[in-house]
Formats: structure tokens, C-alpha cells, sequence
């Protein structure tokens, strides 16, 4: 187009040069007399090429100026020129511009009403990568090259445009979908003239342009977003992730855990995907995600992680969601890895408020069994206030997680999913509500003293729960045998016999002593031991709490010292939040 343009005006150059040769050629041969006054003379001709004389030397400057330039980037250079003062230069610049960007604007119209693509010299903003498989089409077939951005065309209306023909793609080769898309008026390429290319770069004065890939925009998003919705249920999909994923039902998630209890507590290796698959399916049926859409739920699966030695079945299982076709745009490999830290981090921390639960079971139902043994009083009173502070902890870092990470991140993406105008807004706010609950789920990186922590507190709990049971069994054992003499004491009496002889009497004694030293003394002195271990590592976790930068990790550290145990025991947390909080405040002038 810009050869054709010069071209052109060279045409009309060697047009006035053929004219005055002409003229000048039958002056010659008829002979005119100088005094005529009609003759061709050197001022005549002087004037008649003055102005053909400074096209052509602005036309020089702007080729020498467009060497080695292409496409956008060429139309870049001839409109800086249309900034010059002069309006003779000006005019012709803008005649140059109008005949380079006809080009521009039929692939633009075709691209934006046909999603085609038609750039076989790559002089295009958009570029298209053709070896892109269908399940990447939408994050990496179509790109902007900005070195072929027109300085007239905005990055925001190059983005529109790129997502216009990118969203019919998408819906004709990946949703199958080829419904004319709203009230578009196809403009053909072939009807384009360079008087309605001029409004691209005329767009302080015409508004047309604006007005064309706008409703373009809206038109191909609200039809794409649309099919997402309605066809392939998106929303429904994104629930499931919320429900299942992130253990949001409940019901669900605790009658799969007690239908599970003793195939996990097994060794990892022991484990079969066919018995957890069943398993899964039973639970679905016994709760009330047994009336979600049957199209999620044949994608819930159970998955195994990799097994290191030592793992046991809590340790390597996990829920898996498979998706695929245009949903798989949204859940990328990528996005689901993300959810499978999330589950393994919320699974594990459902796990220990599973334990904490079966334990306060425990030991209602055992204080009452074990109440005859006078001397486990201290020992069970131990269990009871470890599994208080537990409990406590627990719940409250439940509590966090649930609500101020999970339940706060879910609503802000929901208002933008229901808000959106494309699906870049939708990957970008599913991206940012992902990013959000894994850093502030403790995942990240800058987290990774906090988490490592709160590791070493499941661990203690669970070291917390084999202790406590043993303690039960061994108690236990202890009652029966008293329970076994007394009713053999009995028996005797009831014989007339004597109930008690010297030599039962004195080895139910030593059996008591032993029973004593052996299991009482013994598990008291592990619970204290194991109670000092656990308050130390909360306490630590409440100052790597403390020192955090983020005001809602130091409210959590509050929360769990709600009655200032710790913080009078350790002098890094005796300066209160507020304090702390404001000493970071730079000073007032």
C-alpha cells in the first residue's frame, strides 16, 4: 500500500512533467515569439514544480525514514509525520496514511467479524501461533505483537479487538459452536474504501471506530460467556470446585472421613484407587451431594499422591476433579495443582479437628468407664486440658481459614465472575482467588516457617491421640482385672468361702503398685512432657505470627492467645498488636 501511494504521486509527477515537455515541444515547433507572453519560461516552470518538487522531497524523507519497516510499524512511522506544522505536508501525509491503513483495517474487520486471520507477511498487531493445540487456544494461539501496534490504534482497543476474534475462534473450533454471533453487520473487505480506513487514525474527530469494536467486544464476550454458562454449566463447575476441592459440603466431607477412617490410617502402600473409588461413591450417595448435577459428580475422583516412606493413607489421599473442553480454558493443569495444595492443606487441618472430635469422645465415654481408678484422676484431667487447648486451637484456626481466607476470597471472585465482560476476566479473577487462599492458606513461599510450624502442632496432636489411646487401653486392661477380682471375691463369698486370701490380697496390691508406676506415672509423665512440647510450639508459632506483616495473621495470633497464657510467657508477644502495628507507622511532622 505504501508503494502503491508513492506510486501514485510519482505517477502525477511524471503527469505535470509530460504536460510542460509537451508544451514546451510545440512552442518549439510552432515557433512562439517570446513576446507572446503564452510561452513556457524558466519562472513559469519554476512555479509549476514547486509544489510537486516539495512532495517529492517530503516523500524522500519519509521513505528514508521507513527503511526497513513493515505493517504496523511502517503506519507508525508515516503518522508521526502528520504532526508536522506545514498543512501542505500534512494533507499529504495523511493521504499516504489513509491508503497504508486500508490494509490494516480490512484485517481488522475480518478478523473481528470472521475471526480470520489473513497476514501471511506478518505486519499485523495480532499474531497467531498455528502449531497451538485446541485445549491452549485461548492462552497461547493468539498474542499481541506490539512492535506492530499503530501508535493510532490504543492498547485497550488492540486488546478488544485481540479478544474479538480470539472469542470467535474459541467458540467456533473449541465450544463448537457457530451461531452468528448478536446483531453483527458484516462489513466485506471488498466494499472498504481508504476514505473509511481514515477513521483509525481520525479518531479525535470520528467516532465510528470506537463505536465498531465496541459493540463487537460486547457482542462476541456476552455470546461467549453465554455458551461457558449455559452449555457447559461453568458456574456449576466452579461450585463443585468450592464444594469438593475445598471441602465447602460438609456433610460430605465428614461422612467420607468416617467412611475412610481405617482404610487411611493404614500404610500408604496398602491402598487401592478401585476400594477409595468405592468408598467416594458410597459417600456421595449417603449425603446430599447425591443430588448435584450427575456431570459433576462423574468427574469427582479420588487420587494418590506420590508415596514417601513412612506415609500412611491420610497422607497421600486426595480428591481430584478432571475437567476438559472450553472449562478446561478456566482450570488449567496449572490451576487444578493449585487446588490439590489447597485440599491437602484444609484435608489435613479437617483431619486433626476429626481427631480432636473422636478424642473428646473418648474421653467422655472413658471418664465415665475409668472413674473406679482413683488414681488415673490426674492423668485423665492432664488429657482433658491438653485436648482443651487443642481443641481451642483448632477451632479457631478453622475458623480462619473458613471464613476470613476461603469465604471472603470466594465472594470477591463471585462478584467478578458474575461481573465480568470476557474470559480474560474471568481466568484473571479465578487466577487472583487462587493465589489469594494459597498464600494466605500459609502455601507460599514467604510462609513456609508458619506452615512448617503448624506441621509440628498436627503432628503433636496426632502423637496426642495414640497417647491418650494406649493410655485407654492399658486403663482398661487395669479394670477388668479389678473388676475380674472383685467379682471372683464375690463369688467366694457367696461359697462361704473367705473373699480374700493373704496371697490375693497382696498380689492384687503389687499389681495395683505396678499398674501405678508402670501406666499412670509413666503417661503422666509423657503428657506433661508432651504438653510442654505442644505449648512450645504454639508459642513459637505465636511469634512468627507477631512478627507478620499482615494485620489479619496478627489478629489470628490474638485469637489464639485470647487469654494471654503465652504472652506472659514469652516477652516477644507481651507488646500488644496495637503497639506493634503503629511503631510501623513512619512519624508525623
Amino acid at each position: 500500500s505504501f508503494c502503491s501511494a508513492l506510486q501514485q504521486e510519482l505517477t502525477e509527477y511524471y503527469k505535470l512533467i509530460a504536460v510542460l515537455e509537451s508544451q514546451l515541444q510545440q512552442e518549439q515547433d510552432l515557433g512562439v515569439s517570446l513576446s507572446t507572453g503564452n510561452n513556457l519560461t524558466l519562472r513559469k516552470l519554476v512555479v509549476w514544480t514547486y509544489d510537486p518538487l516539495l512532495r517529492m522531497k517530503a516523500l524522500a524523507a519519509l521513505v528514508d525514514f521507513s527503511k526497513g519497516k513493515k505493517g504496523g510499524a511502517l503506519a507508525t512511522t508515516i503518522h508521526s509525520y502528520t504532526l508536522n506544522g506545514d498543512p501542505f505536508i500534512k494533507t499529504l501525509i495523511r493521504y499516504i496514511l489513509k491508503v497504508v491503513s486500508y490494509p490494516i483495517c480490512s484485517i481488522i474487520y475480518r478478523w473481528i467479524y470472521e475471526g480470520e486471520l489473513e497476514d501471511m507477511y506478518h505486519e499485523f498487531f495480532v499474531a497467531a501461533d498455528p502449531q497451538v493445540k485446541k485445549d491452549r487456544l485461548w492462552h497461547d494461539k493468539y498474542s499481541l505483537r506490539k512492535s506492530m501496534l499503530p501508535t493510532f490504534i490504543t492498547l485497550e482497543q488492540a486488546r478488544k479487538i485481540l479478544l474479538i476474534g480470539k472469542s470467535i475462534n474459541f467458540t467456533r473450533q473449541v465450544c463448537q459452536d457457530r451461531t452468528p454471533i448478536g446483531d453483527l453487520s458484516f462489513t466485506k473487505t471488498g466494499d472498504l474504501t481508504p476514505e473509511q480506513a481514515e477513521m483509525l487514525f481520525n479518531q479525535d474527530m470520528d467516532s465510528r471506530f470506537q463505536s465498531i469494536i465496541t459493540t463487537a467486544y460486547k457482542d462476541t464476550s456476552k455470546h461467549l460467556l453465554d455458551i461457558l454458562f449455559t452449555k457447559y454449566k461453568f458456574l456449576e463447575h466452579l461450585k463443585a470446585m468450592r464444594r469438593y476441592l475445598l471441602l465447602g459440603q460438609g456433610d460430605f466431607i465428614r461422612h467420607l472421613m468416617d467412611l475412610l477412617e481405617d482404610d487411611l490410617c493404614k500404610s500408604a502402600g496398602l491402598l487401592y484407587l478401585h476400594n477409595l473409588n468405592g468408598v467416594l461413591e458410597t459417600a456421595i450417595r449417603g449425603t446430599n451431594a447425591q443430588f448435584d448435577d450427575p456431570e459433576i459428580l462423574k468427574r469427582l475422583d479420588v487420587r494418590l499422591l506420590e508415596v514417601s516412606p513412612g506415609d500412611c493413607g491420610w497422607d497421600v489421599f486426595s480428591l481430584d476433579y478432571h475437567v476438559d473442553g472450553p472449562i478446561g480454558t478456566v482450570f488449567t493443569h496449572e490451576c487444578l495443582l493449585m487446588y490439590l495444595r489447597e485440599f491437602n492443606f484444609l484435608w489435613r487441618a479437617k483431619r486433626m479437628e476429626y481427631i480432636l472430635a473422636n478424642i473428646w469422645r473418648a474421653q467422655m465415654d472413658y471418664s465415665r468407664k475409668l472413674a473406679p481408678i482413683k488414681e488415673l484422676r490426674l492423668v485423665l484431667h492432664k488429657c482433658h486440658i491438653v485436648a482443651a487447648e487443642m481443641v481451642h486451637f483448632i477451632h479457631q484456626m478453622q475458623y480462619y481459614i473458613t471464613f476470613e481466607v476461603l469465604e471472603c476470597a470466594w465472594d470477591e471472585l463471585w462478584k467478578k465472575v458474575s461481573k465480568a465482560d470476557d474470559l480474560d476476566h474471568i481466568i484473571a479473577a479465578h487466577q487472583v482467588f487462587l493465589d489469594t487462599i494459597i498464600s494466605r492458606s500459609l502455601l507460599g513461599d514467604e510462609f513456609k516457617s508458619l506452615l512448617t510450624q503448624l506441621r509440628t502442632i498436627f503432628d503433636c496432636i496426632i502423637k496426642f491421640q495414640h497417647t491418650q489411646e494406649n493410655l485407654y487401653q492399658l486403663s482398661m486392661d487395669e479394670l477388668d482385672n479389678r473388676l475380674l477380682a472383685e467379682k471372683q471375691i464375690s463369688l467366694r463369698t457367696e461359697q462361704g468361702e473367705w473373699g480374700d486370701s493373704e496371697i490375693d490380697e497382696r498380689a492384687e496390691k503389687k499389681r495395683r503398685q505396678q499398674f501405678v508406676e508402670n501406666v499412670v506415672k509413666s503417661k503422666s509423665a509423657q503428657m506433661k512432657v508432651l504438653h510442654k512440647t505442644y505449648q512450645d510450639m504454639v508459642q513459637q508459632f505465636l511469634v512468627l505470627l507477631a512478627d507478620h506483616p499482615d494485620e489479619s495473621l496478627q489478629l489470628l495470633g490474638v485469637r489464639l492467645d485470647f487469654n494471654e497464657h503465652y504472652n506472659a510467657q514469652e516477652p516477644r508477644l507481651r507488646s500488644s498488636m496495637t503497639y506493634s502495628h503503629s511503631a510501623r507507622k513512619p512519624p508525623r511532622d
